[in-house]
């Protein structure tokens, strides 16, 4: 099922090839750092989310723990 979050929009568009349990991990760490930083439905925020979250899953994470981390992380620089 391909909800409207932009991390699910972002992999359609792109056509990216992650199994379906990856693509899972991406989407609870996606929803826990915008669940975190409090995020409305609109907010731009949460497509610099959705792509770090990718980026970091393409470079080899695949901890829903630590990918929420270290998205945090990256925000915060």
């Amino acid at each position: 099922m391909w909800r409207r979050m932009a991390i699910y929009r972002l992999l359609h568009q792109a056509q990216s090839v992650f199994d379906p349990d990856l693509v899972a991990v991406m989407g609870r760490a996606y929803e826990e750092v915008v669940k975190t930083l409090c995020l409305d439905a609109g907010d731009p925020l949460r497509e610099l989310i959705a792509r770090e979250v990718i980026a970091l899953t393409k470079a080899g994470e695949r901890d829903p723990a630590r990918l929420k981390v270290l998205t945090i992380q990256a925000l915060q620089n």
